[in-house]
């Protein structure tokens, strides 16, 4: 995907999260059901900081550490640096070397790709947590949130001992659209789901375990799918 179609994404999705932020209080206090022990208000906050972090690294270029959200105040919080979030990453050279956790080159498109699915992701708690229907993204970029989980994240995860090395190769595949392996080796073992069920299913806002068809070695792509394959 282009550096442009990211910076649309994130922008329509930080647009109807400012929506869901201005809602009731008592519906900002509800249970984020992907998140235990966070509220919407929770979010809000995580968010807030997230923007913040990611708008510092983008403008100093090096690493900077996350801010922590106000004790009270966080969903006004979130909503007053929106507007100076979205304008950073507006305006960022993708191809300045900037500090990120991607693998290499490092440069400060990363931040587009990771705060467009960031947010789309926060959005889907949002809208759940609100109890109104998943929202539809662009079937590229679905492609693209599957991409980042196995192709970055996972591998991330990996090399901070944060999950154990997969004992055989499992392949992932979304039907007539593209497939992915994780591990050495010949496949031992697939799981398959149509689009939107892989997207939320790698980033746990699903459960491909009961939606997927797993198929080869079941034992080593549940053991995989336990991960965890995200932070």
């Amino acid at each position: 995907m282009s550096p442009d179609r990211y910076l649309t994404e994130l922008a329509s999705s930080l647009d109807r999260l400012s929506v869901l932020a201005r809602q009731p209080e008592d519906i900002l206090a509800r249970p984020v059901p992907a998140c235990p022990g966070w509220t919407l208000m929770d979010l809000f906050g995580h968010l807030g900081s997230i923007e913040r972090w990611a708008t510092q690294i983008v403008l100093s270029g090096k690493f900077v550490e996350e801010p922590a959200p106000p004790a009270n105040g966080a969903v006004s919080w979130f909503l007053e640096g929106a507007d100076a979030f979205l304008g950073t990453m507006a305006a960022l050279d993708p191809e300045k070397p900037c500090w990120n956790f991607g693998p290499p080159p490092r440069t400060a498109g990363f931040w587009r790709r990771r705060q467009a699915h960031e947010h789309a992701v926060h959005l889907i708690d949002a809208s759940q947590a609100s109890g109104l229907a998943i929202p539809a993204f662009a079937a590229d970029f679905m492609l693209d949130g599957i991409d980042e989980v196995l192709t970055m994240f996972t591998p991330r995860q990996l090399r901070l001992g944060r999950m154990p090395p997969p004992q055989g190769a499992v392949a992932f595949q979304v039907p007539g659209a593209a497939s992915w392996k994780v591990g050495e080796g010949a496949a031992q073992a697939s799981i398959t789901s149509p689009l939107q069920g892989m997207y939320l299913g790698l980033w746990g806002r699903s459960s491909l375990l009961e939606t997927a068809i797993i198929e080869g070695d079941k034992d080593l792509a549940v053991r995989l799918l336990q991960g965890p394959l995200t932070p």
